[in-house]
């Protein structure tokens, strides 16, 4: 773990719609180059947490401290500027099904950025590459597989070079091997690049694999945020109905796979240099 001000700190985050009290209070760190995973049911509220982690929302009340700035207290400029640092890869794709894959990764540059044409296709190129996915440059998302599209999702969340990156569900409906395969992208990402990932994910063969920390929400509220260990052995009993819900038992932290260390790819993070646009 890094020993740094944690990169993302949530702080007493509130959201009310109406009569409707969605997040009670949530209070989470995350550090830099580390990945979180957001576990829980349906309605626990996840998909409203990134919403405002990503700054498509605002609280009602609480923080949300990136760098040490409150995303939530910017103005609309501000914050538009602020949201070109997080990056998101979608549970479908998100992709457009009439452009190109190349046109797909190609359009967050030609939207935001003044970039030319050619330093626009070098980048969205060399993204393409980095995901192993250049050779279905000029294909549409509907003429490649599944997994495939799920790369081409991941190169355009990445061709902004964003420091946080999320990910909602990236395993839904993907077979076991190709479930896998998307856990070593989301692994491989974050060690090439020093990105801050959270990933939203009903899959606890994923979230033990790949999580620095896991954290629980349930009707709003995190119950439990610790390393895998630490939440497997929480005394909570709707997490462990969860856990046993899942089928993961202790066992599976024995072929954990072995990570790079937070605090080293925290550095190269720091390092990368932002780039023109």
């Amino acid at each position: 773990m890094a020993t740094e001000e944690p990169h993302v700190k949530v702080e007493k985050l509130v959201k009310v719609y109406g009569d409707r009290t969605v997040l009670h209070g949530v209070d989470v760190t995350i550090d830099r180059a580390d990945t979180l995973v957001f576990i829980g049911g349906s309605g626990a509220g996840k998909s409203t947490l990134v919403r405002h982690l990503i700054a498509l929302e605002r609280p009602t009340s609480g923080r949300i401290v990136v760098d040490g700035v409150d995303i939530a207290s910017l103005n609309d400029v501000e914050l538009n500027k602020a949201r070109r640092r997080f990056g998101m890869v979608f549970q479908k794709y998100a992709l457009f099904d009439s452009m190109t894959n190349f046109d797909n990764v190609a359009f967050p540059l030609r939207e935001q950025t003044k970039l030319s044409e050619r330093d626009i296709r070098e980048r969205a190129m060399a993204k393409l590459k980095d995901l192993g996915v250049e050779h279905a440059a000029k294909l549409t998302p509907a003429q490649i597989s599944g997994g495939m599209a799920k790369r081409v999702g991941i190169a355009r969340a990445l061709v902004m070079e964003p420091e946080l990156l999320i990910y909602d569900e990236p395993t839904s409906g993907l077979d076991p091997v190709t479930s896998r395969t998307v856990d070593d992208l989301i692994e491989e990402m974050r060690e090439k690049f020093g990105v801050t990932s959270v990933v939203i994910t009903h899959d606890m063969v994923s979230a033990f694999d790949i999580a620095d920390q896991i954290a629980m929400l349930i009707r709003g509220r995190v119950v439990a945020q610790g390393t895998p260990a630490e939440v497997l052995a929480v005394d909570n009993e709707d997490v462990q109905k969860f856990i046993r819900a899942s089928g993961v038992e202790a066992s599976r932290l024995a072929t954990r796979r072995p990570r790079k260390d937070s605090r080293a790819l925290a550095a190269v993070a720091r390092a990368r240099a932002p780039r023109g646009g």
